[in-house]
């Protein structure tokens, strides 16, 4: 999205001024719908680090999401969504949740709350 809309700059800044990670969303990127919470990017971050952190092989690359990075000041241009899943047919990748870091300018089109679906 060339001119990013300011209605999503104004949310995903009151959840990283409250720090919460609780705001449901579902937006539309190039190539996929992704589902789901928007988190404050510290708080994204720390989750990220520890589990890196967890795994032999990916453990060295914890401090570049956990030491004393703070994001910069100014206006927001990432969306940190945890428990987060790309909508495919009738299913979300992964599984169980991911942490996804979208930009949003490549966002076209946001709605709040998860996107799931049901046999019913």
């Amino acid at each position: 999205m060339p001119n990013p809309d300011p209605l999503l700059i104004s949310i995903t800044a009151m959840v990283e001024s409250t720090g919460s990670n609780q705001m449901p969303i579902t937006v539309v990127v190039p190539g996929a719908v992704i589902t789901g919470r928007l988190a404050a990017e510290t708080v994204w971050r720390e989750r990220v680090a520890e589990v890196l952190e967890a795994s032999d092989h990916l453990k060295p690359f914890a401090p570049l999401f956990a030491d004393g990075v703070v994001p910069p000041d100014g206006p927001v241009t990432h969306l940190h969504l945890h428990l987060a899943k790309i909508l495919q047919g009738s299913f979300g990748l992964p599984h169980t949740g991911g942490m996804y870091r979208i930009a949003i300018e490549d966002v076209s089109s946001w709605t709040l709350g998860d996107l799931s679906y049901s046999d019913q």
